[in-house]
């Protein structure tokens, strides 16, 4: 028969290996994903206003750094008043470019929208990222996404080009362009587009459910220790008993 000691050492062993590799994974998975260049929140309300978006620019090299980031702001389906939050150490500068379409608004006719936005003259070191801010006065309602190929030079002269398109049922490409999912405006009791990002909604739930998986681990856990010890007690209690003289 194991010792009790033994037994609740090697159970509460494996509780803790089961934990780290279960944190191993999580870990594992988060960083196959931010690999990539993003931009957050992942999607906007279609039409929404005065809102910001935010390239999320990670260095996946050994031993260079990031010198220069530019992404392409799609034209065809204009993303309007582009204003460039200031990045410490780097330099943007916007591109605009004439519309085929102008587009029609209550300030007037717009007939140039932003095109491109390259930040230079900072870096990013590898293990590290960069995450860059852009404001919007109003994004398009007739597309369901927006594609912000990018382009990521090194200083070592590679140049990392993030514009490959995900095709539906088919596996994510090896450099996935970021893309901005645009849904279906909510209409309030003035009948004007909701202007905050689609995904605020869905945080409060994110959140809960990621409490409430770390609860369900915890108590997860916490059973067992609490069952090894329960049964370590009987254990004792029987031998004590067998100890005990007969009457």
């Amino acid at each position: 028969m194991i010792p009790i000691r033994t037994f609740l050492r090697r159970a509460l062993r494996r509780t803790g290996l089961a934990a780290a590799l279960a944190s191993a994974g999580v870990l594992a998975a988060a960083g196959v994903a931010f690999a990539h260049v993003t931009v957050h929140p992942g999607s906007y309300a279609k039409g929404a206003t005065d809102g910001v978006l935010t390239f999320r620019v990670p260095n996946e090299e050994d031993n260079a750094s990031t010198t220069k980031v530019q992404v392409f702001v799609p034209t065809d389906h204009p993303m309007l008043g582009v204003l460039v939050t200031q990045t410490p150490g780097w330099t943007a500068q916007v591109t605009t470019a004439k519309l085929k379409t102008p587009v029609k608004t209550d300030d007037g006719t717009i007939t140039e929208a932003a095109s491109e936005i390259t930040w230079t003259g900072g870096k990013i070191d590898p293990g590290q990222y960069q995450d860059f801010n852009v404001a919007f006065g109003q994004l398009p309602d007739d597309t369901d996404q927006l594609s912000f190929k990018t382009l990521q030079t090194y200083s070592d002269g590679k140049t990392v080009r993030w514009i490959d398109e995900a095709k539906q049922g088919q596996p994510e490409p090896a450099n996935p362009a970021p893309v901005l999912s645009l849904t279906k405006a909510t209409t309030g009791d003035s009948g004007e587009a909701a202007a905050s990002p689609s995904v605020s909604p869905a945080a409060p739930k994110a959140a809960t459910a990621s409490s409430s998986d770390g609860t369900a681990r915890g108590l997860g856990i916490a059973g067992l220790v609490v069952g090894v010890l329960g049964l370590a007690a009987a254990v004792i209690a029987i031998r004590r008993g067998r100890r005990s003289p007969q009457v």
